[in-house]
């Protein structure tokens, strides 16, 4: 299946209840496939006139205690910022698709991630976290949002899938093999007013400060509590003596780029975030003190190079290998920048 196509398919093994979206290339594939495949379980697919309708429609089908989805590609993500901060700051639970085109503006329709720092770093406005999971593989599309529905209703926060056009594209073998996401209790949700409880009021408005910094401080415990979910893939890292750091597309690049190298004698290892948040910036730290150096492998200009410095604090030198504009890098082109960087280490 095409990766498009296999996230959609595993939305309706998933439970999904109802999607809201708006075609534009390279994910239209899932709003068509869904929309194809969804009344037959008697479930609710709906066009929305554009991404901010869209948002607002997975807004309050949330509030009202159904599993929802939207997916959209990085301009049409971008009109979605306001509605995904309102979801975070009324924790309410979703799961978000940006299948990555290359940027900025309207840009190509071919793959990137130049939506690293929007889809880690909150989007919109305000003091907000997302869950954010990079899948590298068209199984990855599908595992995912089994894990995006689980996740999104333990945080009651809404979780991101960060692919891009390549993987949402190509064609691979795919096991659907899980079962339906468990529902559990939602108290909260905006079901009607039983005679047992008081009124449920779902919003992210806040009038006094105080009670607004009460809120913030309170969500601020919870995406605490997210780093647990930290994930990751180590490739060859037990005796590297440099380290290769790579998320989705550039991931699978990289790890073929860590056999040519070993391939020449050179010790490399490759650490490839699965959470770009929660970030491995604790395993990041722990290799600092084992490699001579980390070279980071991205379809934009540098945003993840931030948080792996960051993570290594100085210990090591941290250099940066991208690609723009639907541009991708080769294996080769990896190993190459590696001879140069350790030639010039080691004259």
């Amino acid at each position: 299946m095409k990766g498009n196509e296999a996230l959609a398919e595993a939305a309706i093994r998933a439970g999904c209840d109802a999607y809201f979206g708006y075609p534009i290339t390279p994910q239209s594939e899932v709003l068509e496939y869904l929309a194809r495949e969804m009344p037959r379980y008697g479930r609710l697919v709906m066009q929305a006139e554009s991404e901010v309708a869209s948002i607002n429609m997975l807004y309050g089908a949330a509030g009202a205690g159904f599993r929802v989805m939207t997916s959209s590609s990085s301009p049409g993500f971008s009109l979605m910022q306001e509605g995904i901060s309102y979801m975070a700051g009324a924790e309410l639970p979703c799961l978000l698709v940006n299948v990555n085109r290359a940027g900025p503006g309207l840009g190509t329709i071919q793959p990137g991630q130049g939506d690293y720092f929007q889809a880690t770093k909150g989007g919109g406005h305000g003091d907000y976290r997302l869950l954010v999971l990079a899948p590298a593989s068209v199984q990855e599309m599908a595992d995912f949002v089994f894990l995006g529905f689980t996740l999104a209703e333990k945080y009651r926060n809404p979780v991101l899938i960060l692919s891009d056009g390549a993987i949402g594209q190509m064609m691979e073998k795919v096991v659907f093999d899980q079962a339906p996401v468990p529902d559990i209790p939602k108290p909260w949700a905006t079901v009607g007013k039983p005679a047992h409880r008081s009124r449920n009021y779902i919003t992210s408005l806040h009038i006094q400060p105080e009670q607004m910094e009460q809120h913030n401080l309170r969500l601020l415990e919870k995406y605490k509590a997210m780093q647990e979910e930290v994930r990751f893939e180590e490739i060859a890292t037990a005796d590297a003596d440099y380290l290769l750091v790579a998320y989705g597309l550039s991931g699978r690049i990289a790890h073929k780029a860590v056999d040519v190298a070993r391939h020449r004698g050179l010790r490399v290892g490759l650490l490839r975030p699965i959470t770009l948040y929660p970030f491995p910036e604790r395993r990041l730290a722990q290799l600092a003190r084992q490699v001579q150096g980390m070279l980071t492998i991205e379809l934009n200009s540098g945003q993840m190079l931030e948080d792996v410095r960051l993570a290594v604090n100085g210990r090591v030198p941290v250099r940066h290998l991208g690609r723009l504009g639907g541009m991708l890098p080769t294996p080769d082109d990896i190993v190459h920048e590696l001879e140069n960087i350790l030639e010039v280490q080691h004259a």
